[in-house]
């Protein structure tokens, strides 16, 4: 099931899933949080709509996001560096959570915004993974060199676009090998296989929950191939104007403008 949060002409913000290439509402007013919690995958019966003449929205918000940083074994490489013993864990703020084609608006302060394409684990009930979703962790590279912990750099308000959608975990045999392709501008800039993952989908959630309660709705990043702006030569950084696409194979795609 694809669970989706989306808006109609009414302006109102309404839950269902994707089926068929369309979007159906919940007839329930169950949310998505709601069938997270409860594991419920009744399909939904309410009204019909195609997808566009929908604007979709983030599919719920995430109470906590956690990041990981160089778990790609090729972007560790790149960057020149050692593969990581363990998982790299930083946190974005709530607040950081954004539709999947919201407005980017980085701070003032940040001069090099840079895009990293990522799959995101959704958590539900009991520590178990509801489903996976399309993320674009967007970092501030200036902030990230200058300041030893990566708050500001990756948790800046609207830096998590996320989406379309929720694909729940029955609906993707293996996570940790599907296509991941990023777009800037139409210029293919990511290409790479969630099989170059240092630490598994598996992994990450069990180190995860040796200290933290993972809730259901909350976001994990499981990191960004190689191809970020920050390692082109010269570096290619996000402008005003840009669009950025991300496509992960089985889980959809979210494309973001910057202002």
């Amino acid at each position: 099931m694809k669970l989706v949060s989306f808006a109609i002409r009414d302006g109102a913000r309404h839950c269902g899933e994707v089926r068929d290439g369309r979007v159906v509402a919940f007839d329930d007013g169950s949310t998505v949080r709601d069938r997270l919690v409860s594991g419920d995958r009744t399909p939904a019966a309410g009204s019909g709509f195609a997808l566009d003449e929908v604007q979709l929205l983030a599919p719920h918000a995430p109470e906590t996001i956690f990041g990981i940083g160089l778990n790609y074994a090729a972007h560790v490489l790149e960057g020149g560096r050692e593969l990581p013993e363990a998982p790299v864990v930083f946190m974005k703020t709530p607040r950081s959570a954004a539709d999947p084609s919201a407005l980017v608006r980085a701070p003032a302060v940040v001069r090099r915004l840079d895009y990293e394409g990522e799959m995101a684990i959704v958590m539900g009930a009991g520590g178990e993974i509801a489903g996976f979703a399309v993320a674009d962790d967007l970092s501030a590279r200036d902030l990230q060199r200058r300041e030893p912990q990566w708050t500001r750099a990756k948790g800046f308000d609207g830096s998590c676009p996320f989406g379309p959608w929720v694909t729940t975990a029955d609906e993707v045999p293996d996570p940790d090998d599907l296509g991941l392709r990023t777009w800037v501008n139409g210029e293919l800039r990511q290409d790479s296989r969630t099989n170059d993952l240092i630490f598994s989908v598996a992994e990450l959630v069990a180190f995860l929950q040796e200290t933290c309660t993972l809730a259901p709705g909350d976001l994990i990043l499981t990191g960004t191939p190689s191809g970020v702006g920050v390692y082109m030569d010269p570096p290619q950084f996000l402008q005003t104007g840009d669009v950025v696409r991300i496509e992960i194979e089985s889980l959809g795609a979210i494309e973001h403008a910057v202002a």
